[in-house]
């Protein structure tokens, strides 16, 4: 056994000893996989709507500042104040009356945001808690930005924490009147 053990120390010693001259440097290999780097912009709107009387509509239009790149998904946020307590919900959102449904949507393209309020009842008297001094936001994110993080884009705190957004970060926009 001191034999053998003797042998491959040996055998070892000498394969480890016997360094040459170093060849040329390979070629590189494939370049591994990125790490999540997800750059999102924010902005905040005060916006008033428009009532649109022969279409019983509201609309307002919410213009980006020019960004780099244009992204694929637009998220958009309203402040509601209930008891005292801000939250934003990520819309469309739908509201339930006596007189029947009235939803907040949103269109989109990579330089602006149409919203919408939209009902199956008259909106002339819509209360102004709607129209009027309402604070919108819209993230802009990468399109996999849900696939990649598994964030819940319901939640805007959780997804501004994911985008390494702080409220100072926020950019205060004017809404197109």
């Amino acid at each position: 056994m001191k034999k053998l053990f003797s042998i491959l120390f040996m055998t070892t010693f000498l394969f480890a000893a016997c360094e040459g001259d170093q060849g040329p440097q390979g070629p590189a290999g494939p370049p591994g996989e990125n790490g999540v780097n997800i750059v999102g912009i924010s902005y905040e709107y005060d916006v008033e709507f428009q009532y649109i009387e022969d279409d019983n509509i509201y609309i307002s239009l919410l213009e980006f500042p020019p960004t780099e790149e244009p992204s694929d998904a637009i998220l958009v946020y309203r402040l509601e104040t209930i008891e005292d307590v801000e939250t934003w919900n990520l819309i469309p959102k739908s509201y339930f009356f006596d007189e029947g449904i009235l939803q907040i949507s949103s269109n989109h393209t990579d330089q602006d945001v149409e919203l919408l309020i939209e009902a199956d009842f008259d909106l002339e008297n819509l209360d102004s808690s709607f129209t009027s001094n309402q604070y919108y936001r819209v993230v802009v994110v990468p399109s996999d930005f849900e696939q990649s993080t598994g964030i819940d884009t319901s939640n805007m705190n959780a997804v501004m924490n994911a985008l390494n957004i702080k409220e100072s970060d926020v950019k205060k926009v004017e809404a197109i009147k």
